[in-house]
């Protein structure tokens, strides 16, 4: 089936030249003018991924994003002429899965869309004591019971979990779940480890910290 994408901008040049560019791709799109607009459609329709302009009437892309988070995973890329550091740690913190500047290449904005629905359709399922990864159905559960975590908190699981024992620097972790030209603080991992721990409850020390360092996933399978 296909995949179908929000774009959410107030600019109708913008939301056409991104929605030309994905449809070619193989996407269905929809199209949002505000926030409010944005977050009506999520809440009567299937949206599988969401593409939010920071600067919208109504509510901003922040704000939209914020009360995704309260409901859904949906992986949400902000689209956005802030290009300051602290604009993108705290898209990141509030849950984004992408964050892109304007100007931008539409070729590599829809290849970014194709990236991240590729990471959220992994096909196995691995268990970890009462913990379960399954990459299939993009869940986790706690012995047995369903647990929701943001599409980063779930990527950052994941990818430490895949490489369980070896020892993961905060660099390594960002390169790999922020993208490898996200040059955003490394303290964004430390804030996502945090939460990550508080939502795992008494597994959350099955993420080990290697002081100086980095991190480090340890479970007997």
């Amino acid at each position: 089936m296909k995949k179908t994408v929000l774009i959410a901008d107030d600019e109708l040049r913008m939301r056409k030249l991104v929605a030309d560019f994905l449809m070619r791709e193989g996407y269905n799109i929809l199209e949002a003018d505000n926030g409010k607009a944005a977050l009506e459609i999520i809440s009567n329709k299937e949206v599988d991924l969401v593409i939010l302009d920071v600067m919208m009437p109504e509510y901003d892309g922040w704000t939209v994003c914020r009360e995704i988070r309260k409901k859904s995973n949906v992986p949400v890329i902000m689209l956005t002429a802030k290009s300051e550091e602290v604009d993108q740690l705290f898209s990141f913190e509030i849950g984004a899965d992408e964050y892109i500047t304007k100007p931008f290449s539409p070729k590599v904005l829809a290849a970014r869309v194709n990236a991240l629905f590729r990471r959220v359709e992994r096909d196995k399922s691995t268990l970890y004591g009462g913990l379960e990864i399954d990459t299939a159905a993009r869940q986790v559960l706690m012995d047995g019971l369903s647990l929701e975590l943001s599409p980063k908190e779930y990527e950052l699981l994941t990818y430490l979990a895949e490489n369980k024992g070896n020892a993961l620097s905060r660099q390594q972790i960002l390169d790999h779940v922020w993208n490898y030209d996200y040059f955003g603080d490394l303290r964004t991992v430390d804030t996502h480890i945090n939460r990550l721990r508080t939502k795992l409850g008494d597994k959350g020390n099955l993420i080990q910290t290697i002081r100086g360092f980095g991190y480090r996933f340890e479970a007997e399978k």
